[in-house]
């Protein structure tokens, strides 16, 4: 019924678009194209030549087949003899179109092709060609520096020759990749990606070949730890071995351990030692780059060295000690070029070239981090890295990089407060507060035995933020455990004095300094740390209280008031009569409050069907057991009564044996006395024969009438109905008006208590 806009409603064949690329078009119909005929290699056919191939390049399916036809009929060594010919003919134009179609070549990204120029006889005319691009003035000098002007320099004789050659063209494609080819724009980022891919397997056949190479690897080793090598020669040495190092990153992670044994038996690790003892910073830096490589891909291997080696050197010659101190001591290599461009007229770049000086040291120190992460530790059945690696560290160590700490804290401020020292301090401070939040016990006692807080709060005074931050920072992660032991040490130094004194300090700013002590004080009212809470109640708010901005320190001090109260109605319960704390000592508000709340609650969520509990119930659930406690003392007490009245009557027992059990039930329900079903109330009737049942639960087989037993036994009504009188504070003239009403008159019925 209807028909489709621009479609042909009588083809049967469908004409909708199907969605996939134009590889997999090609793919599935790989004659689709015919072959691209080249037109004959000639210097009249250049600009034809130059068109056809940059015609091309948009259709992956005529670019491999231009691949296959540039192949098949060896047409790049005919263009390099046009070359040679325009050159010699001083041929601009045709140098410019042969410029062009080398490009077009470049960006058909094809290993075959690739292979045939990067040929150690073609390379450089390639070169050549690359030299003359249209949009210069004057064509580049690329072969001269290649040729000329660099020059490789074989540290050691390499006798491999498919090496040497393996070297020189990667380093020559490396330098038309980086250097002479332009730049690709964002969008052409994969166009070059398989000229990439060609340097990259280059460089892992080098690595590869020199590994196995174990003569060429030995003589650069002992060469490089001899002390008779000179510093120029020693130098070249780890230049070459930090390049060889960069080009591991390009094997695959099992080839890459093996390559790390490889270096680690050949003793690289004592190599490295050696260098960083030595005063050339390019040596030094050479050693760092080669020393990151290591830890990052297997720290546990210089662990493994560290530890022996601490067997049998002393403490300032271990590697990691070589290592902090050079952290501590770091210098830019560049560091007297880039001062010099300081200058009044330029503000900005002295920021820049100070923020500049301590980039080896902060490489330093996450090699250290990673060394002390006791994440990347491993733990086996016969060792643990962990527990052995900190030991020594703490032990051997620790003192080294918390030296500059401790030497800068001795006052109340710090001694030295530029920007260099605060940079290194606060780099410290990193690795100290990564121990904090990572280590447990070790960092806990060299806290508490070097006093290390109160140290690290010295630098709160310092006119870098950053690094008073840094200061701040350590301090939240020690709050930030809530360990008490850690808290009794806080509370014991007074140690949020010097908080609240920055904080003081820093006024009514509004900055980073300010919001990070009110989030550390906001955490410890949250997670309700008592002790801190106390300590800063007590002898902290009156500084604080006046902070109207935020609520943190109002909140605070309420809840210590809160504390206190419920510290001294524990007290006061304590000191009451048991029987008396559960049931008549007057609980706090806020418990009332959640118990009216939950009963409120409760009526919302019931039922239709359901019946409501009657308050009478609820109080009588929380009042039996002191009501029974009390029935059990008066029953006794009456039981013993009774007892007394009996034996002094005079009633004569005819010489029969007579038993009187009492049965005291404290935990059925009181009758009233009046009630028409009570046993002993007047109105009871008793055969004569049985045996009758007192008011108070004796029962007599005695024989005597009931008239004369009313007259013996009698009871104190007022003892059973009432459930709260107290047999002690009942007056003698009571008890016998009660006794003489007793038996003169009987009581009248009283209806049943309610229950």
């Amino acid at each position: 019924m209807f028909q489709v806009q621009g479609k042909d409603p009588s083809v049967d064949i469908t004409q909708d678009v199907v969605e996939e690329s134009e590889d997999e078009r090609f793919d599935d119909m790989p004659d689709a194209a015919p072959p691209i005929e080249l037109p004959p290699c000639d210097l009249s056919k250049l600009e034809e030549i130059s068109e056809l191939f940059n015609n091309v390049l948009p259709s992956p399916i005529r670019r491999e087949k231009l691949s296959v036809a540039i192949e098949t009929e060896n047409y790049i060594k005919k263009l390099i003899d046009l070359f040679h010919m325009c050159e010699d003919l001083d041929n601009i134009d045709g140098l410019h179109h042969l410029y062009d179609i080398f490009k077009s070549i470049f960006l058909l990204n094809k290993n075959a092709l690739f292979e045939i120029m990067f040929a150690d006889d073609i390379i450089f005319d390639v070169v050549g060609i690359l030299e003359y691009d249209s949009s210069l003035s004057q064509p580049a000098r690329h072969r001269e520096y290649l040729q000329n002007t660099s020059r490789f320099k074989e540290v050691i004789p390499i006798t491999n020759t498919e090496l040497r050659n393996k070297i020189h063209q990667t380093y020559r494609v490396q330098y038309i990749q980086d250097v002479i080819l332009p730049t690709p724009s964002v969008f052409e980022e994969n166009i070059l990606s398989t000229l990439s891919s060609f340097i990259f397997f280059n460089k892992v056949e080098i690595v590869t070949m020199i590994q196995e190479d174990e003569k060429f690897l030995n003589s650069l080793f002992t060469q490089l730890t001899d002390d008779e090598t000179d510093d120029e020669k020693r130098r070249e040495l780890v230049l070459f071995l930090k390049e060889f190092c960069t080009f591991s990153q390009t094997l695959q992670p099992q080839n890459r351990d093996s390559f790390f044994k490889t270096l680690s038996n050949l003793g690289i690790l004592s190599a490295i030692e050696i260098i960083l003892g030595l005063d050339d910073e390019q040596m030094k830096t050479a050693a760092i780059d080669i020393f990151s490589y290591i830890v990052e891909f297997s720290p546990s291997m210089v662990r493994e060295f560290i530890l022996l080696e601490g067997q049998s050197q002393d403490d300032e010659d271990l590697l990691i000690n070589l290592v902090i101190e050079q952290m501590i001591n770091d210098t830019d290599p560049e560091l007297k070029r880039k001062r010099c461009l300081k200058s009044s007229r330029q503000p900005l770049n002295h920021l820049l070239v100070s923020r500049w000086e301590l980039g080896g040291a902060m490489q330093l120190m996450a090699i250290i981090r990673l060394l002390i992460d006791p994440e990347n530790m491993l733990a086996t059945a016969n060792k643990t890295e962990k527990t052995e690696f900190l030991s020594f560290f703490y032990k051997h160590s620790m003192h080294v990089l918390t030296a500059p700490l401790f030497a800068n804290t001795t006052d109340n401020k710090p001694s030295k407060d530029d920007y260099q020292t605060a940079q290194l301090l606060s780099l410290i401070m990193e690795l100290l507060s990564f121990c904090v939040e990572h280590h447990t016990y070790h960092i806990k006692n060299y806290i508490i035995s070097k006093d290390l807080l109160r140290r690290v709060l010295v630098l709160l005074k310092s006119q870098h933020a950053f690094l008073a931050l840094c200061a701040l920072r350590f301090m939240r992660k020690i709050i930030g455990l809530k360990e008490e032991f850690y808290n009794r040490y806080i509370t014991k130094g007074n140690l949020f004095q010097p908080v609240v004194d920055a904080f003081n300090a820093n006024g009514d700013r509004y900055n980073l300094l300010n919001s990070a002590m009110i989030e550390m004080f906001e955490f410890v009212k949250m997670e309700d740390i008592r002790s801190l809470c106390t300590n800063i109640a007590e002898n902290h708010i009156k500084d604080l209280e006046n902070v109207n901005y935020v609520n943190t320190f109002k909140s605070l001090k309420h809840r210590y008031e809160q504390q206190q109260d419920r510290i001294r109605e524990k007290s006061a319960t304590e000191s009451m009569p048991s029987i008396l704390r559960n049931s008549r000592f007057r609980r706090d508000e806020r418990a009332l409050d959640e118990e009216e709340d939950m009963y409120f609650n409760q009526d919302d969520d019931l039922d239709d069907g359901e019946s409501i509990v009657p308050m009478g119930d609820i109080l009588k659930n929380k009042l039996d057991p002191d009501f029974d406690q009390i029935s059990r003392f008066i029953e006794n007490k009456r039981a013993k009564e009774q007892s007394e009245l009996t034996k002094d009557c005079p009633i004569k027992l005819h010489n029969k044996t007579s038993a009187i059990s009492i049965n005291i039930k404290s935990s059925s329900p009181v009758s009233s006395p009046g009630s028409p079903k009570s046993p002993g109330s007047p109105t009871s009737p008793k055969s004569p024969g049985s045996p009758g049942r007192t008011s108070s639960g004796i029962t007599s087989n005695t024989g005597i009438s009931p008239s004369e037993e009313k007259s013996v036994v009698t009871r104190k009504p007022g003892l059973i109905g009432g459930l709260v009188d107290y047999p002690d504070e009942d007056s003698d003239e009571d008890e016998e008006e009660e006794e003489e009403s007793e038996v003169t008159a009987p009581s009248s019925k009283r209806p049943r208590l309610a229950t």
